[in-house]
């Protein structure tokens, strides 16, 4: 009788011990996210000559480039402070934004649709850099992997003002694709 028991306690120490190894989604905690983004634009030269050396007829116009430190507290919302690089390749601007952003999922899922907005400044960092504020509205899926890792996709819709006494202003609709680690 003494070895069943025996035999009991270790097939049930040895389920709590295969139990306890089972790593759950995390659904809070301090995230950090890299991000790139385009915006692109019709090439107007553009001709359907084969033989003619018009360049495709979609081009990339700027590019953004993108660090996030942020938390996440719960599976729906998170904030963000966002350091990030911006060159407009058509007008040759050069903006380095620092901004807040409040991230929520509409859709809780296997794949997450989410709503995000941020507002911040236009940092001068030097001669090249134009200073002012910016607003930023977009929307996207983040697809979950690893039990906490994800790739967010989707489209943000930039205004910036800028110049003397911010009179000036650029409006920008970008593609974007992120990688973040919870």
């Amino acid at each position: 009788m003494k070895r069943i028991y025996l035999l009991f306690g270790i097939v049930f120490s040895m389920s709590l011990v295969s139990f306890s190894q089972i790593e759950n989604e995390k659904t809070h905690g301090i995230y950090y996210k890299v991000s790139l983004a385009t915006t692109l634009s019709i090439n107007k030269a553009y001709t359907l000559d084969q033989d003619d050396d018009s360049g495709p007829l979609i081009n990339p116009s700027a590019l953004f480039v993108n660090n996030t430190i942020g938390y996440q507290f719960d599976q729906r919302t998170m904030i963000g402070l966002n350091f990030e690089y911006n060159y407009h390749s058509q007008e040759g601007l050069h903006f380095f934004p620092t901004y807040l952003h409040l991230q929520h999922n509409i859709i809780v899922d296997d794949t997450n649709v989410f709503v995000r907005g941020g507002y911040g400044t236009l940092l001068g960092m030097g001669k090249s850099f134009e200073k002012g504020n910016m607003y930023k509205l977009g929307v996207g899926i983040q697809e979950v992997f690893m039990n906490s890792n994800s790739l967010h996709f989707g489209l943000d819709f930039t205004r910036k003002r800028f110049g003397y006494r911010t009179l000036e202003g650029l409006s920008s609709v970008s593609i974007f694709l992120e990688f973040m680690l919870l």
